[in-house]
């Protein structure tokens, strides 16, 4: 959990992403992901948890299904959302919390 807290306070903005390998949403959302990604560039960091994987990280934050996508500012949770996304539904949430 420590590393998990490093983590998401080591970049400004950082997107984390509950997702599976069984999980058909989670798979479209993948190349999705890399284009908001590449959009942004350093100004976003994303990190991905299997939730198989890591199961005890994905109950702490109490995520009941995936994808699960939280974005965190400084450290701090500003959104969090359950389900697909568009490409220009991320680009907009991220957007707003970028200044």
């Amino acid at each position: 959990m420590a590393n998990f807290n490093e983590l998401i306070n080591k970049s400004k903005l950082v997107l984390v992403d509950f997702s599976a390998e069984w999980c058909g949403p989670c798979q479209t959302l993948a190349p999705i992901l890399k284009e908001v990604k590449d959009h942004f560039g350093d100004q976003l960091s994303i990190l991905k948890v299997d939730v198989d994987r890591n199961q005890a990280l994905a109950k702490n934050f109490a995520v009941q299904g995936v994808p699960t996508m939280i974005l965190y500012r400084d450290g701090a949770q500003v959104w969090r959302q359950s389900g697909l996304l568009t490409k220009s539904q991320m680009l907009t949430i991220i957007g707003q919390h970028l200044n």
